[in-house]
């Protein structure tokens, strides 16, 4: 939780079939999964790394993520996501093992290209996909991280996770349809706020609109105040993204309505949606933000609820549709040869749990964003993910 504008004239027709496929797949439920590890153990695939076998008949995979250590619940998860959607699929082109990146990354990226892996899945932080990424490209093997950092991208390194960029895009340009023309900015200071600030100016640009406003702050109560207090001075707007967490936009919404936005349109990014509880505040009502959508995650939450015995991580989408993608690929990709990887920029895309992506454009995923809004103490749908990409 990416670029996805305003309303979509011309498009070229999406895969239906992949999509009915994914559809088809989170609807198999039971019946289609068939006896693998208990749960929690990870990917029925999975082998000791000393132990993997000759293999001539399937394409190894490697799976880098981490299994142990503060993000170990988040790596678990992407893992299971991952087993089944190779469950679901009923391949049997694919050996997929799993690489734990809390004891390294680099340790883990050599281990998975001495046991013969040509494609890496993975890893989830930035600065391992770092410390992947040039192993892996001096061995002519493709990573598809699932970081959301667009700096790591290139040099056979693509990018599967949820941009900030492509979200507020997405946002600016449907509020700018909307009738806002005169955007202000709440950035914390940092990379991110960077990045959501040069975003904002180049999307209110290119709509047509302009950022009268915008201020930066240290990411704590008393700066954020100040920030806010500072974009009264300038010239009035009638939009506000807050690019942060829903918890700094719950303090700074009252502020804001107080300080000479008391009427404009409050904005957010795709971190909103991992947050449901800020529905319920009643300052967030009328906000709106940019995300994939969550229609296909809910199935497949639940049947890896029913499976595992708890809930997934947000981010386990990402190992299903990895897989899947990796799965459509691997049609016409010999065994034990590199991965096609010119497969990859099929203008058309790919289909997955989080709507069409496709890399047309490098090697950052472009994502089929909606746009929703807080309404009722919910997420709402108001302009649904385009189900097409332009030509």
């Amino acid at each position: 939780m990416a670029s996805n504008t305003a309303p979509l004239q011309r498009h070229r027709t999406f895969a239906k079939g992949v999509a009915l496929v994914v559809m088809g797949l989170l609807a198999g439920c039971q019946t289609m999964v068939p006896k693998g590890p208990p749960p929690g153990k990870g990917p029925a695939e999975t082998a000791p790394i000393s132990q993997l076998p000759t293999d001539t008949e399937r394409h190894r995979i490697a799976l880098l993520v981490p299994l142990t250590g503060e993000n170990a619940g988040v790596g678990q998860s992407i893992a299971d996501a991952a087993n089944l959607a190779l469950l679901d699929s009923g391949t049997t082109k694919l050996r997929v093992t799993t690489y734990d990146t809390a004891l390294g990354a680099a340790n883990a990226v050599n281990r998975a290209l001495a046991d013969g892996n040509r494609l890496i899945l993975g890893p989830l932080l930035s600065d391992d996909v770092r410390a992947v990424s040039s192993i892996a490209a001096k061995a002519d093997v493709p990573v598809l991280s699932f970081s959301n950092d667009i700096s790591v991208a290139g040099n056979g390194t693509y990018i599967l996770g949820f941009t900030p960029g492509q979200s507020i895009n997405r946002v600016v340009r449907y509020a700018r349809t909307q009738g806002k023309s005169r955007f202000a900015g709440l950035v914390p200071n940092g990379v991110y706020g960077k990045r959501a600030s040069a975003t904002l100016i180049s999307a209110a640009e290119q709509a047509g609109a302009s950022v009268v406003a915008m201020q930066s702050y240290d990411r704590s109560t008393a700066s954020l105040s100040v920030a806010i207090k500072k974009l009264q001075a300038n010239q009035g707007y009638d939009a506000v993204l807050i690019a942060d967490s829903g918890r700094f936009a719950i303090q700074a919404v009252p502020l804001i309505r107080k300080n000479g936005g008391a009427d404009a349109q409050i904005l957010g990014t795709e971190l909103w949606n991992t947050e449901n509880s800020i529905a319920a505040n009643p300052v967030m009502q009328g906000a709106m933000f940019a995300s994939v959508s969550d229609g296909m995650f809910n199935q497949l939450s639940a049947k890896y609820k029913a499976r595992f015995g708890r809930s997934p991580y947000r981010l386990a989408s990402l190992g299903y549709d990895a897989v899947l993608l990796t799965i459509r690929v691997a049609g016409n990709w010999t065994p034990g040869t590199n991965f096609p990887a010119k497969a990859l920029n099929d203008p058309g895309g790919f289909a997955g749990v989080d709507g069409a992506f496709r890399f047309r454009n490098g090697f950052i995923a472009e994502r089929a964003l909606e746009v929703q809004q807080i309404t009722s103490g919910k997420f709402a749908t108001i302009s649904p993910a385009p189900r097409k990409f332009d030509e």
